[in-house]
C-alpha cells in the first residue's frame, strides 16, 4: 500500500498554485470553481480556504507568480543590443500570453477593476521600464522623456496583446512587428532611437 506523503505548508501552497494555474489557463475565470481546484489537489475545500480565502486571492497569487517568472526571464544585459533583448522579451511574453490566454484575459478584462491585480500589472510594467532605462545609461531630462515614451509603449503592447488574444486580428509576426514599430516611433520622437536601441540593419 502506498502512503500519501503529507506536504509542508510551502509545498501545499506551491501545489495549489500549480493546480490553479492550469485550471485558470484552461477555462474562463468564471468557469473555474474552488471545488474543482480542491478536487484536483485531492484536498478538502476547508483546507484550500485555509491557504486562499477566495478565488480572487488564489488568482492574484498565481498571477503574481507568473509576473515574477516573466520578469526573471527578461533581465537586460547593458552590454548587449537593447533592441535584440527587447525583441526577445516580447517573444517571451507572447509565449506566455498564448499559452495562458484565459489567465491574461481574466487579469486584463474580467478583473480590470481589481486593485490587487492592477497593482501587479503596474509593478511589472514599472520594473520593465526601469530595467530598460537603466540599460540606456540616460539620466536627467533625457531619461524622463524616454521614460514617458517607454511606459506608454508597454501599456500599448499589453493592450495590443489582449486584442490579439480576444479576436486574433493579426498574426503573431505582425503583432511583433507592430510592437517594435511602435517602440521605435515612440522613442524616435524624444531621442536618437538608432543610437539608443541599435539600428535594425545591424
Amino acid at each position: 500500500m502506498t502512503t500519501r506523503r503529507r506536504l509542508s505548508p510551502d509545498e501545499r501552497r506551491a501545489q495549489l498554485l500549480d493546480v490553479g494555474a492550469r485550471l485558470f489557463a484552461a477555462k474562463p475565470y468564471h468557469d473555474v470553481l474552488m471545488e474543482d481546484i480542491a478536487q484536483q489537489a485531492a484536498i478538502s475545500r476547508a483546507l484550500l480556504y485555509r491557504y486562499f480565502p477566495n478565488k480572487s486571492a488564489l488568482f492574484a497569487a498565481i498571477f503574481q507568480q507568473a509576473s515574477r517568472r516573466l520578469l526573471d526571464g527578461t533581465r537586460i544585459d547593458p552590454a548587449g543590443s537593447l533592441l535584440e533583448q527587447l525583441s526577445a522579451g516580447l517573444d517571451l511574453h507572447f509565449d506566455y500570453f498564448a499559452a495562458n490566454k484565459n489567465t491574461v484575459l481574466a487579469a486584463n478584462r474580467v478583473l480590470a477593476g481589481d486593485p490587487v491585480i492592477q497593482a501587479i500589472i503596474t509593478d511589472e510594467l514599472a520594473e520593465l521600464s526601469r530595467r530598460v532605462l537603466d540599460a540606456t545609461g540616460l539620466d536627467g531630462a533625457a531619461r524622463d522623456r524616454v521614460s514617458v515614451a517607454l511606459t506608454s509603449w508597454l501599456v500599448f503592447v499589453r493592450a495590443l496583446c489582449v486584442e490579439w488574444l480576444t479576436s486574433a486580428p493579426c498574426t503573431r509576426a505582425e503583432l511583433h512587428a507592430m510592437s517594435i514599430g511602435a517602440l521605435r516611433g515612440a522613442l524616435g520622437a524624444v531621442t536618437d532611437v538608432d543610437r539608443l536601441l541599435g539600428s535594425p540593419d545591424e
